[in-house]
């Protein structure tokens, strides 16, 4: 009979939910704590709510955990006691100490969503999206100080498509790294792993995004274009204006067709949908979002919003 390893795992976002449900399944794991941010306000009515990790801990029965800075003596304490084998960390939103890293008797292990050493940091997914990249995938490593540098344990891989968005690979990335986590305890306690430090020379750094980073840059070549639009759906979203109305594109398509019109140029629209002059080739409007609030397909839009080519998306 297996001994039971016992975990503590910390985790947040939707992202964190599948490992968690995955590990809380295992006969021979116990997870004695989950810890995750403080509610917050959402919402219009700005109602306190739980994280997706605190609603899925609850609903499996688990104890929840949620310090505003666990980096602290009083949290420290509790997690001592508990005597964990391992943290199992994904996408928590806090930083810890050495001090807390060293509280588990086995290793503290982070779910990253790239394979590292590329794209450390905090928006990996939308990175090897904008970056047309053929392959992404899911890391377990062991956590140390500098952030997504410690040894590698295992790690896994997804091709990504010309029409994954980051919600797309994000739940792919997800139900794989829910996966990797229990390989990659079950071969610690089989002693059958090993981690492997990373190429410290090849790591390549990725910021949190901003509202901000979501505007079209109809210079850029049609390809280039789809990539930003996929990377940024669901959140922050791709927008242009047209006028002064603020548009939201969720899905497009390249076109080879020549066009003679300056980047940003509107100018045809038909059953196939919006078509626009890029920096190099067209770009095919399927979905977008105009002042209703409402995703629709091109030809929907268009009954409710008259455009009559050519006209200029804002390039500023």
């Amino acid at each position: 009979m297996k001994n039971t390893a016992t975990i503590i795992y910390m985790g947040t976002p939707d992202f964190s939910v599948p490992a968690l449900q995955r590990l809380a399944a295992q006969d021979d794991f116990h997870i004695s704590l989950v810890i995750t941010q403080p509610d917050r306000p959402r919402g219009r009515g700005k109602k306190l709510t739980p994280s997706p990790v605190k609603t899925a801990a609850l609903k499996l029965g688990l104890d929840v955990f949620q310090p505003e800075k666990l980096n602290s003596k009083k949290p420290k304490e509790k997690l001592l006691s508990l005597h964990p084998d391992f943290f199992v960390v994904a996408a928590f939103g806090q930083i810890l100490s050495r001090e807390i890293l060293d509280v588990p008797k086995v290793l503290p292990i982070n779910i990253h969503a790239s394979l590292l050493p590329k794209y450390r940091g905090a928006s990996p997914i939308q990175a090897s999206i904008l970056n047309m990249d053929k392959i992404t995938g899911v890391t377990t490593m062991v956590m140390a100080k500098d952030m997504d540098a410690g040894d590698i344990l295992l790690q896994s891989t997804t091709p990504i498509s010309d029409h994954d968005t980051a919600q797309d690979i994000h739940d792919r990335l997800g139900l794989i790294g829910a996966d990797l986590i229990v390989e990659t305890i079950h071969a610690i306690l089989d002693n059958h792993l090993e981690p492997a430090p990373q190429d410290h020379s090849k790591a390549t750094y990725v910021k949190m995004l901003k509202k901000s980073d979501g505007k079209i840059d109809w210079t850029l070549e049609n390809r280039q274009i789809c990539a930003h639009i996929n990377a940024m759906t669901p959140w922050p979203g791709a927008f242009t204006s047209l006028g002064d109305k603020l548009i939201k594109i969720y899905k497009a398509k390249t076109s080879d067709n020549p066009s003679c019109h300056e980047p940003g140029v509107i100018f045809q629209c038909d059953k196939e949908g919006i078509h626009v002059a890029t920096g190099k080739g067209c770009l095919i409007i399927l979905e977008l979002m105009g002042a209703s609030g409402k995703r629709l397909k091109a030809m929907e839009f268009l009954c409710g919003h008259k455009v009559d080519p050519p006209v200029t998306f804002d390039l500023a």
